[in-house]
């Protein structure tokens, strides 16, 4: 059993409550003590994932862009952008975005900039806290089912 004495009011104390008085420190919840903030390119990176996994969506960005990216792609340890066709602006609690989508064909773009929109909200405000504004979707192009992917042509063989 426990080392208990009694103190002046008659009640039992441990031997680390007389060590140590109960003070709490610093006042309020400790997730309000500070700052967080949330770079642009976090949240565009949130956003463009979240955007690719709606279907319909077959690309981001603009045919420029898209093309430089796969060159990017086909260099060595390049990277894939998840960025592509994201543009963020975030605040200290408010996000607002632009987003450039490449659609297939057949699809009903109204139904995927819906989706998109819907997605991409979820996403940014579920794991920022944020709360999103607007999400702006331009659609650039519409994917055919017998088009070419925007890839350069190889020229070593």
């Amino acid at each position: 059993m426990a080392d208990m004495t009694e103190n002046r009011g008659g009640e039992s104390e441990t031997p680390a409550a007389r060590r140590s008085p109960l003070v709490k420190r610093g006042g309020g919840d400790p997730g309000s003590r500070g700052r967080t903030t949330i770079a642009d390119g976090v949240v565009e990176k949130i956003a463009g994932l979240a955007a690719r996994d709606v279907d319909g969506v077959h690309a981001m960005g603009s045919g420029l862009s898209r093309t430089f990216g796969a060159v990017r792609d086909r260099v060595p340890g390049g990277t894939k952008s998840v960025t592509r066709g994201v543009k963020a602006e975030v605040g200290e609690v408010q996000a607002a975005l632009d987003l450039e989508i490449v659609v297939e064909y057949g699809v009903s773009i109204a139904d995927v900039a819906r989706d998109v929109r819907e997605n991409v909200i979820t996403a940014v405000e579920r794991m920022t806290g944020l709360e999103v504004v607007e999400v702006n979707i331009a659609v650039s192009d519409v994917k055919l089912p017998d088009e070419e992917e925007d890839e350069p042509e190889r020229r070593i063989q």
